[in-house]
């Protein structure tokens, strides 16, 4: 069953130079337990996405123009305000990029996690706010969590600035966890540990994860299925392993040429052509066919759907070539039929 259900979301932006379409039809199910990443370029709309779900995007510029968004059924983007602000943190948790904007540099790391389980229980003494703020800080594998509670956020490092974060994400004991590029500001090291501690979160706490990077090997690190999206717009949805092992549509074919291969450093990185469109004149037709080498004429005139990329096939993919090659391969024909 699926504890998120997304079906043909748009959304735009509208600013003074124009109306930008930022997300373009997207569908997209998460079921209970799942680990999911959602990978492609700066720009392409999946921090978008993610806030969309919990309705943080400001509005205006952002508006919602079709499509739905479901969390164990309930609708949310027909919630009221009050019923919206239970949501978040007690259902959905959500862990945001940059740990110093999102942590208040004039109050202690205690006074924060005190105002975050105040919102989910308001009835807490100073006693028990104290007990559960430690053993938060300490589930994120924080040392010394109650000498934390004195301190400033400018007096912890990135990491444990991005452990608080995680830790207030999960005071409200969520179903589900949205964690928005949580390793990009961090060293290498830092990253690893990062990335070790969500994934243990997750099979510890039976959480339901959806990780979002631009990065395809912090996501293969965690999750077990990926979704790449490109300029507003899902192009691929695969078991990681599969996605990996066969990507199928010419974008995240890209993605992983791009790659550097540590094993065969005389193997030089590929770039894919081009740039990623304007999204306030997107092309027509699928999105990607400006820089695809299998563009078709079709390409531009239609968008392509979502469709398994074989029979009974978990690994799903948008793309018209792709298509066609299974139309010509189920035919028998040596090349796909015009």
């Amino acid at each position: 069953m699926s504890l998120l259900e997304i079906r043909d979301l748009r959304l735009v932006f509208d600013g003074f130079e124009g109306r930008a379409h930022v997300l373009d039809g997207i569908d997209l199910s998460v079921a209970t337990g799942e680990a999911v990443g959602i990978v492609g370029e700066t720009g392409c709309g999946k921090s978008v996405l993610a806030r969309s779900v919990l309705r943080l995007n400001p509005s205006p510029p952002a508006r919602v123009t079709g499509g739905a968004i479901h969390f164990d059924g309930i609708d949310i983007l027909g919630m009221d305000g009050a019923a919206l602000r239970r949501m978040r943190g007690r259902d959905i948790g959500m862990v945001f990029q940059d740990p110093v904007t999102y942590l208040n540099p004039v109050f202690t790391i205690g006074q924060q996690m005190a105002e975050v389980l105040r919102a989910h229980e308001p009835g807490l003494s100073r006693t028990a706010l104290r007990t559960r703020s430690v053993a938060l800080l300490e589930s994120v594998r924080l040392p010394e969590a109650e000498a934390l509670l004195s301190r400033y956020p400018h007096e912890l490092s990135g990491g444990m600035r991005q452990r608080v974060l995680i830790a207030e994400a999960l005071a409200g004991n969520p179903h589900l966890l949205i964690a928005d590029e949580p390793t990009t500001a961090l060293d290498v090291t830092i990253q690893r540990q990062v990335l070790a501690l969500i994934a243990d979160l997750v099979r510890r706490l039976g959480l339901t994860l959806i990780l979002i990077s631009h990065d395809l090997g912090v996501i293969g690190a965690v999750c077990r299925r990926i979704v790449v999206m490109y300029s507003g717009t899902i192009v691929e949805d695969a078991p990681a392993e599969a996605l990996f092992r066969g990507p199928q549509h010419p974008y995240t074919r890209g993605l992983l040429a791009a790659i550097p291969d540590l094993n065969r450093p005389e193997h030089m990185p590929a770039s894919i052509p081009g740039s990623i469109p304007d999204l306030r004149h997107p092309p027509s037709g699928c999105r990607f066919h400006p820089r695809c080498p299998l563009a078709m004429p079709v390409c531009a005139r239609e968008k392509p759907p979502l469709v398994p990329a074989a029979a009974a096939s978990q690994h799903l993919v948008a793309c018209h070539a792709v298509a066609q090659s299974m139309v010509a391969a189920e035919l028998g024909l040596t090349r796909a039929p015009v």
